[in-house]
């Protein structure tokens, strides 16, 4: 008859199994039971693959055993071989039961517990599964890192050598599983893996690109793949500043525990004092806490009209030396139970530094508020958290690093806003609540707030109302204190009628009181307290609406609101501080306080329309559009304020002080998986637009992407200096040319930007960079050219050669 392999091998693993500790599985002629049986659970003493600690699982053609000592080899397929936790292939093995050693030769696999693979001709394992000896050894670690040798030792517990050997981060195959030469290596004469160390240490490393040779050193190190963290040197950070001249940051990352490490990245520059950075991160067991910082001592550098003839001369130093650092620290704690709290310290001693010095990501939203774009906050926080309720107390205080006039000669004489024009916000307490169940069939919500606001300087409008503005000079006045504190009901119900109607009722009720100190004096008044109400009942209704053609689908929602208010109390006294901005769009249209806060809110009759259109198509693709406006019986001119320069004239920030809404547009679109957009407009009556914002992301080929975007702002009508409109382009995104070498280019043009003094027409160009861009899984890095010719910068524009460079496993150029 003919041999009958699967029934050999079956018998043969019986009787392997039966001689060892524990039989782990059954044989092969029991599959089909196997399969119909559910699998016990594992015992205990039992490991993830079912065998206890002195169990072997064979499949192999031949096998024999000779006291302790199994032997096994295959002629065709290679052996397979499962104990504690392991995977050994080979086409010839032993193992020794009561030593826990394996001898494997001929195509030798080995897979640990951690899952790293050990490739050779020949294997020792010891009785730690640890390679003993390895001749033509291979290992691949879990991040895909690779490290090859002819020969490898394991010299004691925590030292293992190799000779002649060759590291890679980068791939060793192609998608096709083919062999090709990995982008980037280090082969070496002799390599020590010193696990104690944490390291990988190398003797006369050749570094190889491409299989190129292009770099030697002696003796070189770098952490072991597989830690996560290890204290060493990060990837240097090149750049170059016309002002600061050529800078190299050289940043090292000291691990003092798994929970806590430092990073020392000192800034050299070539024209000015080195500028030293330090971060301290620390982990707890509920919470971390992440403080940085910077320190120099230097004079200030930019542009500077030195002989007073109106033409400012390039990057020179003027002042006196002296010390300039920052302090950006943030922590958040986050103990069992409903309570959490957290703080931000953020601080600098000059408006420019962070621009001066290329600090990076300064702005960073790390708290429960956020400072904004080119403002710092420093807060202390605490939240209170249930399934019905929520509670926030905070304080914080602003420090602004925004021009406030453009100097028309030099950025170095820019003038700032003044940080006492900023509020002090000590305390600020948000809480709502809803009961367990429905209340009258509905949902019951309760909301209080209360705020505190201590203003050292005098700022007229958008805070003060155009009827507390004093006419003539306001220097030397103060600012304004205010105090507020707000109680909301909400209750609304829905409900479905049987043709599909969704109709929502809904009833508002709010209470405000205001104290306000400090207005100015012409208005012969001190102190003020007074209280304000409004109650609003209205209903929601909308009816969606499907259609399908084959595989499309068309949605169509009309949605209506009418709603009846008491009219709206908006006393001049009441400072705007939480309201002066409004971003009319889909979601915010059917509010019943569409303004952000408090200060401001709408009454009277209201009839709100819209309609959404959804189209979806092929497996995700979509198209979806909104149009809507609102109406509302009278016009209400105190949403009316004057441009900080022009208190004589009124215009109309919002979109809402005329009897119609600006119409807001808004729409989004995918008609593949390569290609997606975003589109946000609100038109005044007139038809023009007032703000819009558009995007668009691509991408083609494997890497190929680009992203467009456009934002338009002309909702300041009035021109003045602390009141211009915004219109910017964005594009950004690279293009494959050959192979993995590209080119990367990004660019920000202000459209609405006016001429520098001497220069005949303006510079649209805002910042822009293009580099060439060699990107593969291995590693990328980008050379090119960058301008900056923001007018924030103390030293005007500048620009020169960037240099980014990100390596897998050794880390980047950003941390």
């Amino acid at each position: 008859m003919p041999r009958d392999r699967r029934a050999e091998t079956g018998a043969l693993r019986l009787r392997l199994l039966a001689g060892a500790a524990a039989v782990a599985v059954a044989s092969w002629s029991s599959a089909a039971q196997a399969q119909q049986t559910p699998a016990p659970a594992p015992e205990s003493g039992r490991g993830a693959d079912g065998l206890t600690a002195d169990a072997i699982y064979l499949e192999a053609d031949a096998a024999s055993r000779d006291g302790d000592v199994i032997s096994a080899s295959s002629e065709t397929e290679r052996v397979l071989a499962r104990f504690r936790n392991t995977t050994l292939r080979a086409g010839r093995l032993t193992y020794d039961l009561n030593l826990g050693v394996a001898t494997a030769d001929d195509r030798v696999e080995f897979v640990d517990p951690e899952g790293n693979v050990v490739f050779a001709s020949h294997l020792e394992l010891d009785s730690d599964l640890r390679a003993g000896v390895a001749v033509d050894f291979a290992t691949r670690f879990r991040n895909g890192a690779s490290l090859m040798a002819a020969t490898a030792v394991r010299r004691s517990e925590s030292v293992n050598e190799l000779n002649y050997a060759l590291f890679t981060p980068c791939p060793i195959c192609d998608a096709e599983g083919n062999p090709k030469e990995p982008s980037i290596a280090i082969q070496a004469e002799k390599v020590v893996q010193d696990e104690s160390l944490r390291a990988v240490l190398y003797r006369n490393a050749v570094f190889r690109v491409g299989g190129v040779p292009v770099f030697y050193l002696p003796w070189f190190a770098h952490p072991d793949p597989t830690v996560e963290r290890a204290s060493g040197f990060l990837v240097p950070i090149p750049s170059y500043d016309e002002g600061r001249g050529f800078s190299l940051e050289v940043p090292y990352l000291q691990v003092v525990s798994p929970s806590e490490d430092w990073l020392i990245s000192p800034q050299i520059n070539s024209r000015v004092a080195p500028l030293l950075n330090l971060q301290w991160r620390r982990r707890f067991a509920d919470g971390t806490v992440v403080l940085r910082g910077g320190y120099t001592y230097e004079r200030d550098f930019g542009d500077f009209d030195l002989d007073g003839d109106g033409d400012a001369e390039s990057n020179v130093k003027f002042g006196d030396r002296t010390s300039r650092s920052y302090f950006l620290g943030h922590g958040r704690f986050d103990p069992e139970g409903p309570w959490r709290w957290g703080f931000t310290a953020e601080r600098t001693s000059d408006k420019t530094l962070f621009d001066r010095y290329d600090v990076r990501d300064p702005y960073q939203d790390n708290g429960l508020y956020y400072g904004d774009r080119r403002r710092l906050i420093s807060q202390i926080y605490a939240e209170h958290q249930t399934d019905r309720s929520y509670v926030s107390v905070a304080a914080f205080t602003l420090q602004s690093l925004r021009v406030a006039r453009f100097d028309p000669v030099t950025p170095a004489l820019n003038e700032f806003e003044r940080d006492g024009a900023l509020p002090i916000v000590a305390p600020l307490v948000e809480a709502r609540w809803e009961p367990e169940g429905p209340v009258l069939g509905g949902r019951l919500r309760l909301r209080g707030s209360t705020v505190a606001l201590h203003r050292d300087d005098y700022v007229g409008s958008p805070v003060l109302r155009p009827g507390v503005i004093p006419p003539g000079p306001t220097a030397g006045l103060p600012g304004v204190d205010s105090r507020r504190a707000s109680a909301q009901v909400d209750w609304r119900k829905t409900m479905i009628s049987p043709i599909g109607v969704r109709w929502e009722p809904f009833v508002d009720l709010r209470a405000d009181h205001y104290s306000v100190a400090d207005l100015p004096a012409a208005l012969g008044v001190g102190e003020e307290s007074f209280g304000r109400g409004r109650a609003t009942a209205g209903l929601d209704v909308s009816y969606p609406l499907i259609r399908r053609f084959g595989a499309t689908d068309l949605i169509l929602e009309p949605l209506a609101q009418l709603s009846l208010s008491t009219d709206s109390d908006l006393d001049p006294r009441i400072p705007n501080e939480d309201s002066e901005t409004i971003e009319l769009d889909e979601s915010s249209l059917f509010r019943v306080d569409r303004f952000p806060g408090y200060d401001l809110y709408e009454g009277g009759l209201r009839f709100t329309t819209g309609a959404r259109t959804t189209l979806r198509w092929d497996n995700g693709r979509q198209a979806s559009l909104f149009i809507g406006r609102s109406f509302r019986s009278n016009e209400e001119p105190g949403f009316l304020i004057p441009p900080p320069d022009a208190p004589a004239d009124l215009y109309d920030p919002t979109g809402l002080a005329s009897d119609m809404s600006d119409w807001v547009v808004q729409g989004d679109f995918s008609p593949s998986d390569r290609i997606r957009g975003w589109g946000h407009a609100t038109i005044d009556s007139s038809g023009d637009v007032r703000r819009a914002e558009i995007a668009v992301d691509g991408r083609w080929g494997r890497r190929n992407l680009a992203t467009v975007s456009y934002i338009l702002d002309r909702s300041n009508p009035v021109p003045g200096p602390g009141n211009r409109n915004y219109e910017f382009f964005q594009i950004a995104g690279q293009q494959f040319l050959y192979g993995n070498w590209g080119v990367a280019f990004s660019g920000t043009a202000d459209l609405e930007r006016t001429p520098r003094p001497g220069q005949p027409d303006p510079d649209y160009l805002v910042q822009s960079e293009i580099g060439l861009l060699f990107d593969d899984d291995c590693f990328r890095f980008e050379l090119g050219w960058r301008r900056d010719n923001t007018s924030v910068r103390p030293s005007g524009p500048s620009e020169g050669p960037y240099v980014r460079l990100t390596l897998a496993t050794f880390g980047g150029t950003g941390y």
